[in-house]
């Protein structure tokens, strides 16, 4: 009995941790990272940029229905939009590009229309 109340007592604890670093990781950025996945780009162009702002550097355009396998999503609050980071895969050159994107442009719903996740506080 003493060792299934010590149990209980450990398991308790370890998911209070699991929850406080979770909370902790959740809000500690702008950034979040989600699961990968594949779609692809829906605007007719779109620039590769090397930062989640629409002022960084250019990498590239992407151009509808090229490939993109994204990794995460960020938004920049000075500008109020959200931005998609993944490998671009061009399909008129099969060139590889690195880096973020509009999210409206590159969305996991696969289509223009889908709604954006919410702002972060």
């Amino acid at each position: 009995m003493i060792v299934h109340h010590r149990v209980r007592h450990a398991l308790v604890a370890a998911s209070m941790g699991l929850a406080v670093a979770a909370g902790g990781l959740a809000t500690a950025s702008t950034a979040q990272a989600y699961d990968t996945g594949h779609t692809t780009i829906s605007c007719s162009a779109v620039k590769v940029r090397k930062a989640p702002s629409k002022t960084a550097a250019v990498l590239g355009v992407a151009y509808r229905h090229d490939k993109i396998a994204y990794d995460q999503f960020a938004y920049k609050r000075s500008q109020k939009t959200w931005f998609t980071r993944g490998t671009v895969t061009r399909k008129s050159d099969g060139k590889k590009i690195r880096g973020y994107v509009i999210y409206q442009c590159a969305n996991p719903y696969g289509s223009n229309g889908a709604p954006t996740p919410p702002i972060p506080k």
